[in-house]
């Protein structure tokens, strides 16, 4: 988003409550989805013709090769790939809540984290590979928001890792700053900032 559109978007959200806009959107428990919820969300889907054997073997190569990945950052082609793949996979939009400029893990998105180291702990997902997006809204700069996206996502991967005993590899996490906003009507909206999950339904690659 280059910097006209970002004052533009800024002008109409001021616009539509006469300078004080409230999200409806903003994070309530109510909205937010169950253990139970999260598991079906994230079990594999039944296998179907879509991919050829050759294309899941270039996708589980790929995914191998980026989760080994420990002193980089994943470059602008490996995250969008990643990205891509995620896509199409069992996934769920968490909306774990930053505050703005924060990549610390709050109590609410302690809680709900939590919830999710259950769900991938659990027999059903244990010992799968897993995506960790990190998103912002677009105020600030590009390079910014994308260095920050990427510590949300390798925040949230941190506390999985710590407090369930993940390996390192069985997450991929992925800074994404403000290229896929979740509400692209209002840039700046705060479910923009977010942390998505995607199961790579690898069990067996990250057992090994």
């Amino acid at each position: 988003m280059t910097r006209l559109q970002k004052f533009a978007a800024a002008i109409a959200s001021l616009a539509l409550a006469g300078g004080i806009v409230l999200s409806a959107t903003a994070p309530s428990f109510a909205q937010r989805p169950t253990e139970e919820q999260m598991l079906n969300a994230l079990r594999p889907a039944p296998k179907t013709r879509g991919l050829t054997t050759d294309s899941r073997q270039d996708e589980q190569r790929f995914i191998d090769s980026v989760r080994k990945i420990k002193t980089r950052q994943l470059t602008l082609n490996e995250r969008e790939k990643v990205f891509q793949i995620a896509d199409k996979k069992p996934k769920i939009d968490l909306e774990i809540y930053f505050g703005y400029n924060s990549a610390e893990i709050s109590s609410d998105a302690e809680a709900e984290l939590t919830k999710l180291g259950r769900v991938l702990t659990s027999p059903e997902l244990q010992g799968g590979v897993y995506f960790v997006g990190g998103h912002t809204d677009a105020k600030g700069g590009d390079d910014y928001n994308q260095r920050l996206s990427e510590r949300r996502a390798a925040a949230v991967k941190q506390f999985l890792v710590e407090k369930f005993n993940l390996s390192d590899d069985s997450l991929v996490a992925a800074g994404y700053g403000e290229e896929k906003l979740k509400n692209k009507s209002d840039p700046f909206a705060s479910e923009n900032r977010r942390v998505q999950i995607a199961n790579f339904e690898q069990k067996s690659a990250a057992q090994r």
